[in-house]
Formats: C-alpha cells, sequence, structure tokens
C-alpha cells in the first residue's frame, strides 16, 4: 500500500497494490497480475506464491524482487526509502 501511495503517477505509471498473504486486505489475483507490465514483491517468498499460484499468468511477465522485509507498517519512513533508492530506477525515465 505504501509503494501505492507514494509512485502512483510517477513516470506516467498507473500503480495497484495487492497482497500474496491470506489476510491481505487487497489479495492478488489473475486480474491483477494480466493488467501489470511490471510486477514489484517485496520478498523472495512472494515470488515463488506468484509462480505457484499464477504460473501461466506470469509467464512473460517482469516481477522485480525488491528484498525488503515486509514487515513495516504503512508509510513507514525507513520503507520509503527503501521503496525509493529500489523502484524509482525501474520507474523514473533516465536522464540520459
Amino acid at each position: 500500500m505504501t509503494a501505492e501511495t507514494i509512485f502512483q503517477g510517477v513516470g506516467g505509471h498507473e500503480v495497484r497494490s495487492a497482497g500474496t498473504e491470506e489476510n491481505a486486505r487487497i489479495k492478488v489475483n489473475a486480474g491483477h497480475i494480466g493488467w501489470a507490465d511490471l510486477i514489484f514483491v517485496m520478498e523472495k517468498k512472494h515470488v515463488r506464491r506468484l509462480q505457484s499460484k499464477f504460473s501461466s499468468e506470469i509467464a512473460g511477465k517482469q516481477v522485480v524482487c525488491l528484498h525488503i522485509p515486509d514487515e513495516f507498517e504503512y508509510m513507514n519512513e525507513d520503507l520509503i526509502g527503501l521503496l525509493q533508492s529500489t523502484v524509482l530506477p525501474y520507474v523514473e525515465p533516465s536522464s540520459e
């Protein structure tokens, strides 16, 4: 949810958040996968869950694992810094 909030509209991108946990407020589904051009996950276990549940939908999609522990509260300052340093290179147009 934090990533959706801070990256919505950056570089012209539309952003949606969904979780892989059973108790996620918005649980990822095949529609989310089909909609996405680029998928970010926090941890390796999230990649495994997506591959297990949505193997055909995820084929050919770019999935980026950020290697950030999924343990932060919404809009946590440390989380925002980690997300900005790992996600921005993918979503901001290069200045070359």
